[in-house]
């Protein structure tokens, strides 16, 4: 065994025989982001065995003060995610197999993702994939690890099939489109993504080294500026859809999410096939109060940052111009309205 990894064998919770279950561990990092660095740059030295890093976005200036695997040049390039992640990491620990996947997670992509997949790691941003995940996770039996920070705070929770409820016991349905703050509309400081981002690697080291036992049950919230650290109890629901009725609906919806326009550089996203319901009045408050310039009109919210041009229907709906690809629209949608 490789000595790089001799005071980690020398915890009890691991040794030789834990060691050797990670080196055979296989692992999906849903996002490569602040908490997607954190998790992967943690998960290599540890010495997991395969790693696959899905991402569909490129690194930015704004991004490097909290996602520690990039720097100013890899930004100035506008270079992809999962592969700076993964060349950098292959020269922290090259036993490691990594894979760099620049591509969106959707219910179209998901099963290839995570066919030969032992745990999955959420580090997204958006409540659409973690429901998709969800259900994958629990029709395909396959565990996964809910994190998330904006602001100050930041929740982690464990969730393994046939023990204990899923994340639509908690909420059935994702909170309304543009209903909550994003990392881009209240900030988020980088303590808590390194929080975040280690526990949920813990939790998934305990799964891999055969301690499922020794695993967080309860749901873990903090606020690292008000000093708070609480974990709260999320019972099983027998009548929830997916784990107790087994209605996967988010997996079974096949339908694109964006699509290019006829025009300039314009993408519709539609995330909830235009089933949404957004208080247009709530999100140009938001919006506005974190310096984003908007027009409010009868029918249509109209958003100008970055360069791009939103225009934001009351059903969910909207036509995002000057972006090159669907995945920059997606990514714009995410950041600033959130799904």
């Amino acid at each position: 065994m490789d000595e790089r990894y001799s005071k980690q064998m020398n915890f009890k919770g691991i040794g030789k025989e834990g060691q050797r279950l990670l080196a055979n561990g296989r692992a999906l990092i849903v996002g490569c982001g602040a908490l997607g660095t954190v998790v992967a740059n943690s998960l290599v030295r540890t010495g997991v065995g395969f790693i696959r890093l899905v991402d569909r976005d490129f690194v930015e200036k704004s991004n490097l003060h909290r996602q520690i695997l990039f720097d100013e040049e890899d930004a100035e390039k506008s270079a992809p995610k999962a592969e700076v992640a993964k060349n950098k990491l292959q020269t922290v620990n090259s036993l490691v197999n990594i894979e760099a996947v620049v591509k969106d997670v959707n219910s179209i992509t998901i099963d290839k993702f995570t066919s030969d997949i032992d745990i999955i790691i959420d580090c997204t941003d958006n409540f659409k994939t973690r429901y998709l995940i969800n259900d994958l996770s629990f029709s395909k039996g396959i565990p996964w690890i809910y994190g998330g920070a904006v602001g100050s705070t930041g929740v982690v929770k464990s969730f393994i099939p046939g023990e204990g409820g899923c994340l639509r016991c908690m909420m059935d349905t994702p909170p309304p489109t543009g209903s909550f703050d994003t990392c881009d509309t209240a900030g988020v400081i980088n303590t808590v993504t390194g929080i975040v981002g280690m526990l949920q690697s813990n939790e998934a080291i305990k799964f891999l080294t055969g301690n499922k036992e020794d695993m967080e049950s309860e749901m873990i919230f903090l606020d690292l500026w008000d000093n708070v650290y609480e974990k709260v109890q999320l019972p099983k629901l027998e009548t929830c859809s997916c784990c107790g009725k087994k209605d996967f609906q988010y997996l079974q919806d096949k339908k694109p999410e964006a699509s290019f326009m006829c025009g300039n550089k314009s993408v519709q996203v539609d995330p909830h096939g235009s089933r949404g319901n957004i208080s247009l009045e709530a999100l140009s408050l938001r919006l506005s109060q974190a310096g984003i310039k908007t027009r409010l009109t009868p029918f249509i919210l109209n958003i100008w940052v970055d360069n791009y041009e939103i225009k934001l229907f009351d059903d969910g709906r909207a036509i995002i111009k000057n972006v090159d690809t669907i995945d920059e629209a997606k990514g714009i949608y995410s950041r600033y309205i959130g799904y």
